[in-house]
């Protein structure tokens, strides 16, 4: 499971604390995406919520773990969710949901003492939905608990932080997101893994998005790009067919995320003139990263700016 692969530190200081007879009311399980907060939130939710000798169901069928992530964008993505088909989520998650929640805590939990909110992410609530979550919060109903998956912590307002304890998350080794890739995806070869596991910065939700899209190809034109240049624009027209004609935004975000982590790698052996030029392209792609599920990037215009953030870097590099 990945949610607890290679967070035995965190499970252990949850458990303990869960354990207590002062469990604080609110937690914000902090770290890098992909690294299976959520997977974790629901376990840590099932367990806090379970009773002695009293059967339960699975959390997403349990009446006291509620949780609040991304809905449908409209009806006809609402549709396609329940066909089983890809759907479009809508960007943020709304002041309407937190409201919604709002009102089962006035009743008392159903199957046991205890009652478990997830929101995944924290770092997507529209500001009304902030606003209105502080409210409870501060006065949180007895039995209820918060675990509020956070990708960006930085983000949230202090007055969130100030009312969590924050659970931390570290990203994991190599060795880890190898032996993941190995179980979920046995299909990818060395190379594809190989590539992965270096572009995912320790997260194997990044690197299993790697694989799933099969950014393997695309690696290796980027690292082409940072060695070679691309006076001619050959590379950018590989990139390109390697792209696709018409990405959608899934695979947009991790193109950029793939670039980003490609660009990131520079650093550890660049001089320190060549690390000023690399770190303006890493805050470049930085920035289209944070617009790609907000704005719909024309695909080519979208080539053309990742690859010449890339070649630019090209020069002699220096052994680390």
């Amino acid at each position: 499971m990945i949610g607890l692969t290679g967070h035995d530190q965190a499970w252990r200081a949850w458990a303990e604390a869960a354990g207590s007879a002062r469990m604080h009311h609110a937690w914000i399980l902090a770290g890098i995406k992909g690294l299976g907060k959520g997977a974790f939130a629901r376990a840590a939710a099932a367990r806090l919520v379970a009773e002695t000798g009293l059967p339960q169901p699975a959390w997403d069928a349990h009446p006291d773990i509620i949780v609040l992530d991304h809905l449908p964008a409209n009806d006809s993505e609402e549709e396609k969710r329940a066909e089983g088909k890809p759907w479009q989520k809508k960007r943020n998650i709304t002041i309407d949901q937190v409201r919604r929640m709002q009102a089962r805590l006035i009743t008392r939990p159903t199957l046991g003492a205890r009652r478990v909110v997830i929101i995944d992410p924290t770092d997507d609530m529209e500001k009304g939905a902030v606003n209105a979550l502080l409210k409870s919060l501060e006065e949180p109903p007895a039995g209820t608990f918060f675990l509020l998956v956070a990708h960006r912590l930085g983000r949230l307002l202090p007055t969130i932080r100030s009312r969590c304890r924050v659970l931390r998350f570290a990203p994991l080794d190599d060795d880890a997101i190898d032996a993941i890739l190995r179980s979920e995806v046995p299909r990818a070869d060395a190379l594809t893994r190989a590539a992965a596991i270096a572009a995912a910065e320790g997260s194997p939700g990044a690197a299993l998005s790697f694989v799933e899209q099969d950014l393997g190809v695309l690696h290796g034109i980027m690292q082409r790009l940072i060695d070679e240049g691309d006076e001619h624009l050959a590379l950018r027209g590989a990139l390109a067919e390697a792209i696709g004609a018409r990405p959608d935004r899934e695979r947009q975000q991790a193109v950029i995320d793939l670039a980003r982590a490609v660009a990131a790698a520079e650093l550890a052996h660049s001089s320190n003139e060549r690390q000023q030029r690399v770190i303006a392209a890493h805050g470049e792609l930085v920035r289209l990263g944070s617009q790609a599920s907000t704005y719909n990037f024309d695909p080519a215009l979208l080539v053309m700016e990742i690859g010449g953030l890339l070649a630019s870097l090209a020069m002699p590099r220096e052994t680390a």
